[in-house]
């Protein structure tokens, strides 16, 4: 199963721990983005991120978002919804109150799971090889 894992910044260990635990398990990274954080960051080398990024997720069977995310990230979860990939938003309970959610996220093709990494690295495993519901045209 081919997977990318879309999340903010802040988040890069989790996005390896999860990354690292799928390949183990099997699993093959479209993309890491977490190998291209550097602070000497140019226009060009962001083009070229969003490229790779946009192919990674293309290329995917399964997209994981990590919440909280950040504008990027909700751009990646645009393009994995428009695509029909079978998506995951992983988060703790309170990005998914009325609060903190977006109005997105309660879209019915996407699998929302509250849990430790591990819970939902078991789930994702789990639920990845059953059919993803086809988007109706709008």
């Amino acid at each position: 199963m081919k997977f990318y894992i879309g999340s903010g910044f802040k988040n890069c260990e989790s996005v390896n721990y999860y990354s690292r635990i799928l390949e183990e398990s099997g699993w093959s990274h479209t993309y890491n983005w977490t190998k291209n954080i550097r602070n000497d960051i140019t226009i060009e080398a962001l083009t070229e991120y969003a490229a790779s990024e946009q192919k990674a997720i293309v290329d995917s069977d399964v997209v994981i978002i990590l919440l909280p995310a950040g504008r990027g990230t909700h751009i990646e979860l645009g393009m994995a919804l428009a695509l029909n990939k079978k998506l995951f938003l992983c988060a703790a309970k309170e990005e998914f109150s009325i609060e903190n959610t977006v109005n997105f996220y309660q879209l019915p093709d996407i699998i929302r799971l509250s849990g430790t990494a591990d819970e939902n690295i078991r789930e994702i495993i789990r639920l990845a090889s059953l059919p993803v519901a086809v988007n109706k045209p709008f």
